[in-house]
């Protein structure tokens, strides 16, 4: 019998070791005269993190002056002109331009940080590197944290950055935090004298910067699982609380983050007492051609360009109908350089009629859409959504390729497993079945963009032949095969399927390998595999996990567990 999901993959760290507590990490701390920076994202209670480490280096009887760098922020309209954010009659309520912005830009000034006579001068606070130091620390707190304080009107104060006297805003953090802090954090990962997981405010975990750099490494060279979790919305299931034990946050499975890099986690210690969560995107940015590979580097710099997450409707309900950006309109709107290409691989499904709305109908009125969709948010009016769009059986196996600019929607009953390129946040929607909230409010529709984008010259037969692909045996082995499940010109990248039996006369470990670019691996069916490196390295990955094979494994094999057939969907940059 296999292993249960893992939902806590862990990772020893290299050449060191990661510690709890305020105190602990206080004992690495020169006794002074020094500047320490303790720098992190909006979201953490700053003052309880800074109160904390004050209070330990006291204990060792090192002297202690602070300065809040929050205090030097500049006012809100200058903050939001400076990074593109109008509050006028023609800004965007749903999208922002990603920041490129400093986050020097968050403050009208920095303080001038003069050592100390004794002791310990802590500069604490987002961006607080930029001022001259002597110890540099990040305080982290993954990023589902803040999102999900937003999304419940909790934690209102300091999860946007400049912002500690207003609820915190989604629209804020994705597209001008995020970007900021996230360029901010990388262009320090080379050189942080200690990473600290504030998850546990009280007893963070934390580990040193050599330590942190050199277990980067090592897993940058190997087979790697990051930290999934699932979030819930109005439409989710129930699957993944049921097979894999989730635990609904307000009663359902609806969005897996199995991997979705600017998001996720690697975790590394011996424990769930004493580990740390380091974000995914580290890997990239410390070892891009190792990790990425050399080729897919140069084209998409350290941005991870590929990510899976599940999208539970089982016992749920059917997703919005919506589109994502076509490539030129996400480069001049969004200011994102790729767009979000999509596919939709059918893992399980239930019901009477599960069902995926993909592509328009042949001649679809494009015309009575919008004046549909205009009526179902001013009126409440239902929308005829089948006289404008393709209703296909959901059949699990099967891969439904949605490039951008296609209408598209998993029905209720399905298990999917998205396949899709990184960009996540541009769902450009125009029909969430006239739900309400629990506040009893419409969910947002930026039916503009979608119309906008939506791409008109894929329909009727061209969509079930183009988007609706019969799997083709690319190469086989004995006991096994691998199938392009699905490629399109216009999309960067494409998904595969390892089958494999072990139950056949002559089967043998399926054969693989990267040449030059990273590889994401799922169990699809079956109990699992042992994926076996040339260089002796193995990793176990089960039923619905998902593994990141680095560019620089080459060649590695799949060796199966049990006796069933397995199936894994694989993906890869073309």
């Amino acid at each position: 019998m296999t292993r249960p999901y893992e939902r806590n993959p862990r990772y020893a760290a290299v050449d060191g070791t990661v510690v709890c507590g305020w105190g602990a990490a206080a004992k690495t701390v020169p006794p002074g005269p020094a500047v320490l920076a303790l720098d992190g994202p909006a979201a953490l209670n700053w003052a309880d993190a800074a109160a904390g480490l004050a209070a330990a280096l006291s204990d060792r009887g090192i002297p202690v002056q602070s300065v809040d760098l929050r205090e030097y922020e500049a006012d809100w309209d200058t903050l939001l002109k400076r990074t593109g954010d109008s509050s006028g009659p023609e800004s965007d309520p749903y999208y922002l331009p990603l920041a490129q912005n400093s986050l020097a830009d968050v403050y009208r000034e920095l303080p001038q940080a003069e050592r100390p006579r004794e002791g310990l001068l802590i500069v604490y606070g987002p961006g607080a590197a930029l001022v001259e130091h002597d110890v540099l620390w990040y305080a982290d707190l993954p990023k589902r944290y803040a999102e999900a304080a937003v999304a419940a009107g909790e934690l209102p104060l300091g999860v946007n950055l400049g912002r500690h006297r207003e609820p915190g805003d989604l629209r804020r953090l994705f597209y001008a935090d995020w970007p900021m802090t996230d360029a901010h954090r990388d262009a320090l990962a080379c050189r942080i004298d200690r990473w600290l997981d504030l998850q546990d405010p009280e007893a963070p975990a934390s580990v040193d910067g050599e330590t942190m750099r050199a277990t980067l490494a090592a897993l940058a060279a190997g087979p790697v699982r990051s930290r999934p979790y699932f979030n819930s919305t109005p439409w989710g299931g129930q699957w993944a609380a049921r097979e894999l034990g989730f635990e609904p946050q307000k009663g359902n499975t609806a969005l897996g983050y199995e991997l979705i890099a600017p998001e996720a986690g690697v975790l590394i210690g011996d424990g769930p007492q004493a580990e740390v969560e380091l974000p995914f995107q580290l890997l990239c940015v410390l070892h891009p051609v190792e990790f990425l590979g050399a080729a897919v580097h140069e084209e998409y710099g350290t941005s991870f360009p590929i990510r899976y997450d599940y999208l539970d409707t089982v016992e749920g309900d059917h997703l919005s109908l919506h589109l994502h950006p076509r490539a030129e309109y996400m480069r001049t709107c969004f200011g994102w350089p790729y767009t979000q290409h999509e596919t939709y691989y059918v893992t399980a499904n239930s019901g009477d009629d599960p069902r995926i709305y993909l592509g328009l109908q042949q001649d679809a009125d494009i015309d009575l859409m919008r004046k549909q969709v205009e009526a179902a948010m001013e009126r409440g009016e239902e929308m005829g959504v089948e006289r404008f769009v393709q209703i296909h059986p959901s059949q699990e196996g099967q891969l439904y390729m949605i490039p951008a600019g296609t209408p598209h929607a998993s029905g209720t009953g399905n298990l999917v497993l998205e396949v899709s390129a990184t960009p996540y946040l541009y769902s450009l929607r125009f029909y969430d079945w006239l739900r309400k909230d629990a506040q009893g409010n419409s969910r947002p529709l930026p039916y503009d963009h979608g119309f906008a984008n939506l791409d008109s010259r894929r329909q009727g037969e061209d969509v079930i032949r183009d988007l609706i692909q019969d799997p083709r045996t690319l190469r086989e082995g004995p006991g096994w095969r691998e199938e392009v499940l699905g490629a399109l010109p216009e999309m960067f990248y494409e998904v595969r399927r390892l089958v494999i039996d072990p139950a056949a006369a002559d089967a043998e470990p399926a054969e693989d390998d990267t040449e030059g670019r990273f590889h994401i691996l799922n169990v699809s069916s079956g109990d699992g595999v042992v994926i076996e490196t040339s260089d002796g390295q193995s990793h176990e990955l089960v039923f619905a996990e998902t593994l990141t094979v680095p560019a620089a494994v080459g060649a590695y094999r799949l060796r199966p567990l049990g006796k069933r057939p397995v199936h894994v969907v694989k993906s890869l940059v073309r």
